[in-house]
């Protein structure tokens, strides 16, 4: 396997990492209005992400910097023609970090409602985006032979494109209630699993139709596999909550996002980026890729850095691993 083979592989499990962490911070962050009756429920709901959600970014951070350094004309490919689409993902991602940090700074209603108002939005629009980003990477989009990106933004908005933004923002909002069911106590928590148990049969179905859609039109053998393994969790991750189960649906919620990423990426390989005019223009792990001595560098680092990160970030989850609850909020001062 040539190294730019690799950094495709690491690139992909990056974008899993994120997707598993970060999808239950967005679907927490969009439960704030869905699920909780209150501000002290809306504390706690928040309070079980509170000491994690900026690591899981890292994750974001990680893989849009290894794209950079690794496949830069991918980089610029995507970043150009998906400007609009990035920065308001980016826009919400900075606003919903001040949110986190201002919305507690003030006592005043109005105050804590706004920042509470834009917790949602800013979760529910990146989780939305990150889905039709994807289709349309997979999918194929309009790059010219100097690997330009001539499209506008009105040929993102396609039926596919769309459904895959549907089915993330479904996913991790399912995602994001089975967590508050695994980190809670109380009411709060069977309404979490009833809440659970309802958004998973929708996301089965929306899930479902795309990635049959995607094993359709680019699918093989192996992307079949993963398509199998996807839909089977994220099954038994419904049949789990169901049955109270609410660790072992939430590590089935995490395979369905991971098996459901390894099919896309699997679906791409080796294109990293197809063009739909011609697919000699197409962007593959060899004409977007740096030197190899660029990539020898890189993997030297990664190899150094990255079991640290994970180690420190397990160790995170481990320390802030109890349930919480309505009675371990503090009253308001």
């Amino acid at each position: 396997m040539e190294l730019h083979d690799v950094w495709f592989v690491l690139i992909a499990v990056l974008w899993t990492g994120y997707f598993f962490l970060e999808g239950f911070d967005f679907g927490i962050g969009v439960l704030t209005k869905l699920l909780a009756r209150d501000r002290q429920e809306r504390r706690v709901l928040i309070n079980t992400i509170g000491p994690v959600w900026d690591g899981n970014e890292v994750w974001l951070l990680t893989a849009g910097g290894a794209t950079f350094a690794a496949f830069p004309e991918w980089y610029a490919t995507l970043f150009s023609g998906f400007y609009l689409p990035l920065l308001v993902i980016l826009l919400c991602l900075i606003v919903r970090g001040v949110a986190f940090e201002y919305r507690a700074k003030r006592p005043e209603e109005k105050w804590q409602t706004n920042w509470e108002h834009a917790i949602f939005w800013t979760s529910l629009i990146p989780a939305l985006l990150w889905g039709v980003a994807f289709g349309n990477i997979v999918r194929g989009v309009k790059i010219d032979a100097d690997m330009e990106y001539v499209g506008n933004f009105g040929d993102l908005l396609n039926p596919y494109a769309i459904l895959g933004g549907l089915v993330t923002l479904f996913l991790f909002t399912f995602h994001g209630a089975v967590f508050a069911a695994l980190k809670t106590v109380g009411g709060i928590r069977e309404r979490a699993r009833g809440m659970a148990l309802r958004l998973g049969m929708v996301t089965a179905v929306l899930a479902l139709g795309f990635l049959i859609w995607t094993q359709i039109d680019n699918g093989d053998g192996k992307s079949l596999v993963a398509m199998i393994i996807a839909v089977l969790a994220l099954v038994g991750a419904i049949g789990a909550i169901a049955a109270g189960r609410e660790g072992w649906s939430f590590a089935l919620s995490g395979v369905t996002i991971t098996a459901a990423v390894a099919m896309l990426f699997l679906t791409l390989f080796p294109n990293v980026m197809p063009s739909s005019l011609n697919d000699a223009w197409s962007l593959t792990v060899t004409n977007a890729s740096s030197s190899p001595y660029t990539l020898k560098i890189m993997t030297w680092c990664a190899g150094i850095a990255t079991p640290v990160v994970m180690l420190y970030q397990g160790w995170t989850y481990w320390v802030f691993r109890k349930r919480i609850g309505t009675q371990h909020i503090a009253e308001a001062h």
